[in-house]
């Protein structure tokens, strides 16, 4: 299937009449990516850590924690919101939902102390009883803060002071239907662009100009997923991958040209596509839930060819998997029916080990160590290895239900759940 993609004039001139080399264009969006992962160790500035595949440095991690669980450094309410925290230079980023204001609040990272806040007035009501809180995680970049809430609504903050640089309705701007969780793609930022799958008729992925939310190209008639896009290089170029609703798009993120793309989705209207892709040496690693499976693509001449598939191996229903020496480790099946945690390799999609029934959570890759967050609010701590699960260390450090992804920045974990905030120390 060949997607259509919509390119604005104007972007397309200034590329042409600045005369920018392409070699220039691709070492801008890959240095961007390499500047983000080098702030691995203090830094949680996005879905996933700063590469966006759910690896942060393992420095600051203990082996084991005191009989207590690791120390608590402060706690704070909340609102609503499955949107977890995002953490840059200092300054812990929330964006959660409080009476009927989708608020974005900044507080020190070290202390809890709230530095400032903007809010704008939403009215979203999830039509299955869920949460009606945002979904997406803020994404920090260049001095900003990027968040897309549950209504579309993609906007810019300053970092230093909250200062609003500008706001854009993207489902009014290009006629988006509600979908039935709402809006849950993180912005994704790079090359001066913040890309994000709206879902639009020709408008599926959009580009905006960072300084000032300018449509810089639009492309495919993708629906939009729950799915987070990534910057990846592949095939000798930087592409931001996207797994949409109907499947993986490769978009050149200079005009939006769409490169490449591989349908993968449920045959079932229900679906959704949640986890984000993983790119390991030129393949890419999809899954999802509803009867659709894993799949390892190898890319080649314009297209992605399948290595193998399975719906028997490590279908993701929400949480992305993490990639550490051949072995992918993440979980198997419907949240609501208590996945499994597993361990697959990569090459062939053989199941090295399964803990079933294990219940659903989020998964991080801490040097060689597995960082757990179970829904039940426990954490856990366990070795990276194909040959068996072992667990390092456990501790309960919230109650009720957790869904949101945690941050990990200068060895401090930061998770909520429905109604508090909590940091804990993850060192000694």
């Amino acid at each position: 299937m060949r997607t259509r993609q919509v390119a604005a004039a104007a972007p397309v001139a200034a590329f042409v009449a600045v005369a920018v080399p392409v070699t220039a264009l691709v070492a801008s969006f890959v240095g961007a990516s390499l500047a983000s992962q080098a702030s691995a160790g203090s830094d949680y500035p996005q879905h996933l850590g700063p590469s966006r595949d759910g690896r942060i440095s393992g420095e600051g991690v203990a082996a084991a924690w005191p009989a207590a669980g690791p120390p608590e450094l402060w706690r704070l309410p909340v609102g609503e919101g499955f949107a977890g925290p995002a953490v840059s230079d200092g300054k812990l980023v929330l964006f959660h939902r409080v009476d009927d204001r989708a608020l974005v609040e900044a507080h020190d990272a070290a202390t809890g102390e709230r530095l400032w806040s903007a809010s704008y007035p939403t009215s979203y009501r999830d039509d299955f009883g869920f949460d009606e809180g945002p979904r997406a995680v803020p994404t920090i970049a260049g001095g900003r803060v990027f968040t897309f809430g549950a209504q579309g609504v993609l906007q810019a903050l300053d970092l230093a002071t909250g200062e609003r640089l500008w706001m854009i309705d993207t489902h009014e701007r290009f006629a988006v239907p509600k979908g039935f969780f709402g809006a849950a793609s993180a912005p994704l930022v790079a090359g001066g662009r913040v890309m994000v799958n709206v879902g639009g008729a020709g408008s599926g992925v959009v580009a905006f100009d960072v300084a000032t939310g300018e449509v810089l190209w639009t492309a495919t008639e993708h629906g939009a997923s729950y799915s987070t896009g990534v910057i990846a290089t592949l095939g000798g170029g930087a592409v931001a991958l996207f797994f949409t609703r109907e499947g993986l798009v490769e978009i050149d993120p200079a005009d939006g040209s769409v490169r490449a793309d591989f349908r993968w989705r449920s045959r079932s209207a229900a679906s959704v596509n949640a986890a984000t892709p993983l790119v390991i040496d030129e393949r890419v690693f999809l899954s999802a839930s509803y009867n659709t499976g894993a799949a390892l693509l190898a890319r080649g001449d314009n297209r992605f060819t399948p290595v193998w598939s399975s719906d028997d191996v490590l279908s993701n229903h929400y949480a992305t998997s993490v990639h550490h020496r051949g072995y992918l480790y993440g979980y198997h099946g419907r949240q609501e029916y208590s996945p499994s945690l597993r361990a697959v390799e990569l090459a062939t999609g053989t199941v090295a080990w399964s803990v079933d029934r294990f219940g659903g959570g989020s998964i991080l890759l801490a040097g060689d160590t597995l960082l757990i967050l179970r829904e039940g609010g426990e954490l856990v701590l366990a070795e990276a290895s194909p040959a068996a699960f072992v667990p390092i260390a456990r501790a309960r450090i919230l109650t009720g239900t957790v869904r949101a992804y945690p941050a990990v920045a200068g060895g401090i974990l930061y998770a909520r759940n429905e109604r508090e905030l909590v940091a804990v120390r993850l060192g000694g």
